[in-house]
């Protein structure tokens, strides 16, 4: 595939993605069906964003929220992520699952990709969150201090996504205009574009739009 020409691409993208139980339906098959059908996408992504140097991707997978759905629901979503890892963790990557592993919610199987690996050359950094909580996030960094924070320190250091760096662009599937707890301090200052097709539906086009909506954007950081 030939790549478009960008002028600017963003350093660290984050990706929802958004209606695969809505996809499933307009199928007729059951809502749990629809996960399965978004790991190839996410495989293709990255591709993607390895070709255009894109050096930070970020892959939503489920949020401790998400667990709340029927056990159906939960198994296959969980199926699906550890499916996703594994295969990312076959490509060129330095890969981390970050969510919260006291819980037992969070795969097993992916435990020993909690610490940040590298895979092939490392040449993109991908975080990907499962059992993912923003409040979780946010009082990792305090449980561990005694509740008594490090002002010195800032709150990015000690937060459970302390290596993820500022996303630029987060990019949502599905048409919903919501950032469902995503990554709160490091999306302060994202731009964020929405795709109303769903995940399962994904094309290259879809991509490469954003990043063209995204390099026509005035990036000021609030100055």
């Amino acid at each position: 595939m030939e790549l478009p020409r960008f002028k600017r691409i963003p350093a660290h993208i984050g990706i929802i993605p958004d209606g695969n139980r809505r996809w499933a339906e307009d199928r007729g098959m059951t809502r749990d069906c629809g996960y399965r059908y978004g790991i190839e996408p996410g495989i293709q992504l990255y591709h993607l964003c390895l070709a255009l140097g894109i050096r930070e991707l970020t892959f939503y997978g489920f949020t401790q929220d998400n667990t709340k759905r029927p056990p159906a629901q939960k198994e296959a979503f969980k199926k699906a992520c550890v499916e996703a890892v594994r295969r990312l963790a076959a490509c060129d990557a330095a890969l981390r699952v970050i969510g919260n592993t006291n819980s037992p919610s969070f795969p097993v199987e992916l435990i020993p990709f909690t610490t940040r690996a590298i895979f092939g050359n490392g040449s993109i950094k991908i975080n990907f969150l499962v059992n993912y909580g923003w409040q979780w996030d946010l009082k990792y960094g305090l449980a561990k201090a005694g509740e008594k924070p490090d002002r010195r320190k800032g709150i990015q250091r000690q937060i459970a996504s302390s290596d993820v760096s500022r996303v630029d662009l987060i990019i949502r599937w599905g048409g919903r205009r919501r950032l469902s707890g995503f990554l709160p301090v490091q999306s302060i200052y994202s731009d964020f574009y929405i795709i109303d097709d769903y995940w399962p539906d994904f094309k290259p086009r879809h991509f490469f739009d954003a990043i063209g909506w995204y390099e026509s954007q005035d990036i000021t950081l609030g100055g």
